[in-house]
């Protein structure tokens, strides 16, 4: 689930840097006169409208899921369980312990 808001958060982030880059990019462009302050002015708004359509597009494909449902998906993508990378290490214990003692018969 950490995972999951993780991956969420950094959408938004790059929708946030996006938005300021573009913004640097429209006020350097009016500094320089290659752009008159409204036409700066009306491109940065049309920026923020597309922004906010696009996080809004984005809130509506998200939907919560039961744990169950995220169960399934999590499995389908083919992640381990905890009960299944535990058992995993006790497996690699097991067989470390198996060559240690392999080492020590051999020595």
């Amino acid at each position: 689930m950490e995972d999951l808001k993780k991956i969420l958060l950094a959408g938004i982030g790059s929708i946030a840097y996006t938005y300021e880059k573009s913004s640097k990019v429209i006020e350097d462009l009016v500094q320089k006169g290659k752009l008159s302050i409204e036409e700066g002015k009306e491109l940065s708004s049309e920026l923020k409208k597309n922004i906010k359509n696009s996080s809004d597009e984005i809130s509506e494909k998200v939907i919560p899921l039961t744990k169950k449902e995220l169960y399934i998906l999590l499995e389908d993508m083919q992640f381990a369980s905890k009960l299944q990378v535990q058992e995993l290490k006790n497996e690699i214990s097991s067989l470390e312990e198996r060559i240690k003692l392999l080492e020590e018969k051999l020595k």
